[in-house]
C-alpha cells in the first residue's frame, strides 16, 4: 500500500508540473525563466530613470539669479531680526526704506556733506571725514531684484512694497543728492548686459556680499 500511495503522489506532482510547464520543460528551468522576466521591468525602469536624469541636468543659476537669491535671504534675515520680527505679509514700504538706510553702513561711495570743502567736487585732492554710502545705482539695482523676488516668493504686484511710489521717490532723492555732493551729474545710460548688475560706482550691487 505504501508503494502504491507513493506512486500516486509522484504522479500527482508530475501532473502539477506538467500543468505549470505545458511544453514539458522542467520546473527549475521554468522558474528561472519567470524570475528573469520579473527582473527585466526593474532593470528597464532603472535605465529609464538614468536616461531622464541625463536629459534634465541641473542648470546652474545665472549671476543675476544667484545675486537675487542672496539679496532676498538678506532681506528676510533683516525682517526676522526686527523687534518684534516682521513677517513678509506685514512688510510694507517703510520696512524697505529702513532696510535701504541700514545698508548705508556697508557702502563704499564717498558722499560729501553740505559744508564740506570738497562738496560738489568730483575729484577731491585730499581725504575728508564725510561718510561712505551706498551708491544710488547699487540701491536701484537691489530694489529691482527684490521687487522680482517678492513676487516669485508668493507676493502679489498689488502688495509689492518694493514697487511703492515712496521707494521711487527715495531713490530719486538719493540720486540727486549724490550727484550734487559728488559733483557728478546724473546721465541716463542705456543698460547693457555687461553693466546691468553693477552699481554706479562699478561695484557689485549687493551691499553685503
Amino acid at each position: 500500500m505504501d508503494k502504491l500511495a507513493c506512486g500516486t503522489h509522484q504522479a500527482l506532482v508530475g501532473q502539477v508540473v506538467a500543468h505549470i510547464s505545458p511544453r514539458g520543460g522542467s520546473f527549475g528551468k521554468w522558474a528561472a525563466t519567470a524570475q528573469a522576466q520579473r527582473k527585466e521591468p526593474v532593470e528597464g525602469s532603472s535605465r529609464s530613470t538614468g536616461e531622464q536624469q541625463l536629459q534634465h541636468p541641473t542648470v546652474p543659476l545665472s549671476r543675476y539669479e544667484s545675486q537675487k537669491k542672496r539679496d532676498w535671504n538678506t532681506f528676510g534675515q533683516y525682517l526676522r531680526n526686527q523687534s518684534p520680527p516682521v513677517s513678509l505679509s506685514e512688510c510694507n514700504y517703510t520696512h524697505v526704506l529702513q532696510f535701504l538706510q541700514y545698508l548705508d553702513q556697508f557702502g563704499k561711495t564717498k558722499v560729501h556733506l553740505y559744508g564740506c570743502v570738497f562738496y560738489g567736487k568730483p575729484e577731491p585732492p585730499a581725504p575728508c571725514p564725510c561718510p561712505l554710502r551706498q551708491a544710488w545705482g547699487s540701491l536701484d539695482a537691489l530694489v529691482g531684484r527684490l521687487r522680482a523676488a517678492y513676487e516669485e516668493n508668493g507676493g502679489t504686484p498689488e502688495t509689492n512694497p518694493f514697487a511703492s511710489g515712496n521707494i521711487r521717490v527715495y531713490l530719486r532723492e538719493v540720486r540727486e543728492s549724490q550727484a550734487k555732493a559728488r559733483g557728478i551729474p546724473y546721465k541716463k545710460k542705456r543698460k547693457n548686459k555687461k553693466n546691468e548688475d553693477k552699481g554706479e560706482d562699478g561695484s557689485s550691487p549687493s551691499p553685503l556680499h
